[in-house]
């Protein structure tokens, strides 16, 4: 049987907080749209939504939860309106607004940087209560970002003296051979998503002088072999392709005073065939010890655009038929 279609009007108290809510050029409209199967019309501070009455009574209180932020001078993004829409659809909506109780830090532009979903809470809470995090789940939760967002508030309050960020040189199906220059050159484009990261938050020109002073240093995972890492907020990033010994190698140079970020993602593995991922030996090796903490991230915390959820969920369904036919 086939659900009846409602319409429902959400009205604005103030009609200039439109485009704040539906984002320049009703840009979160086709997000809701698309997300809730709802069709959206907008006409001064009357908004009308039309769908089935679960959709449309999910999209009416994010259009309460989403204003309320406003009133709250809280810059509404696209990110936060999939985290709405994905909240709505668990029965989490209630604790929306939650999310944005805590700034962790004013990144390059002087905007708030909070948690967008509950498994970044989860991750961020973790950092905090312990030595070394693991982080395990699908590209776009958001780890990486989080991990410099939390190296960079840590440097700032001065718990730490620097930030060691690295990454094993595995080739991700290319050849790092035929790249100019040394290790760290060829492994340097690898690393582009933590360099953007720490662009938005501190800008290009402060990175580059930190850089410069080896406050914040950028390097391949081999170059970690022998060193003990005391004072400093260390992140290593894909994980998933390190090996057993690596893995170890990393995990041993922990020093007083610091902490470790592990991020990785274990349906990516680039290792050949014959080589185990260190990280998935490393969640069942580590899995009870004090002061180590794993949080696993899933589609429901991917950020960006909500198509990519959907590919996740769907190759995660694809190996998942493949295992179970191999056996």
């Amino acid at each position: 049987m086939t659900e009846a279609m409602i319409e429902k009007e959400y009205v604005l108290n103030h009609p200039a907080d439109e485009a704040k809510l539906l984002g320049v050029q009703d840009q979160y409209v086709k997000l809701l749209e698309d997300g809730l199967n709802v069709s959206i019309h907008a006409f001064g501070n009357s908004i009308k939504v039309a769908g089935t009455a679960p959709a449309v009574n999910q999209t009416i209180q994010i259009f309460t939860s989403m204003n309320r932020l406003l009133q709250r001078d809280v810059h509404v993004s696209a990110a936060d309106v999939i985290s709405a829409v994905k909240m709505a659809q668990k029965g989490t909506l209630d604790y929306f607004e939650d999310l944005y109780s805590e700034t962790l830090i004013r990144d390059n532009k002087g905007n708030s940087v909070r948690v967008k979903t509950a498994g970044q809470r989860e991750y961020v809470a973790a950092i905090k209560k312990n030595d070394i995090t693991f982080g395990i789940g699908p590209a776009g939760t958001g780890k990486t970002y989080l991990a410099v967002v939390m190296a960079v508030a840590s440097l700032k309050r001065g718990d730490v003296e620097k930030i060691i960020i690295t990454r094993p040189a595995v080739e991700a199906g290319e050849s790092l051979g035929f790249l100019p220059g040394d290790l760290k050159d060829k492994v340097d484009p690898y690393l582009r998503p933590i360099y953007d990261a720490l662009y938005a938050i501190l800008g290009a020109e402060h990175t580059k002088r930190l850089m410069e002073r080896n406050v914040i240093e950028i390097a391949p995972l081999a170059y970690m072999r022998g060193r003990t890492l005391d004072n400093a907020f260390v992140i290593l990033d894909e994980a998933q392709n390190t090996t057993n010994m690596q893995m170890k190698m990393f995990l041993t140079r922990l020093g007083f005073g610091s902490k470790m970020i592990v991020n990785g993602d274990v349906s990516q593995i680039d290792l050949p065939k014959s080589q185990r991922s260190g990280l998935i030996q490393a969640e069942r090796i580590l899995q009870n010890l004090a002061k180590i903490a794993f949080v696993n991230f899933s589609s429901d915390d991917v950020v960006r655009h909500p198509v990519v959820a959907r590919i996740i969920n769907a190759y995660e369904r694809y190996d998942e038929n493949q295992q179970k036919e191999s056996h």
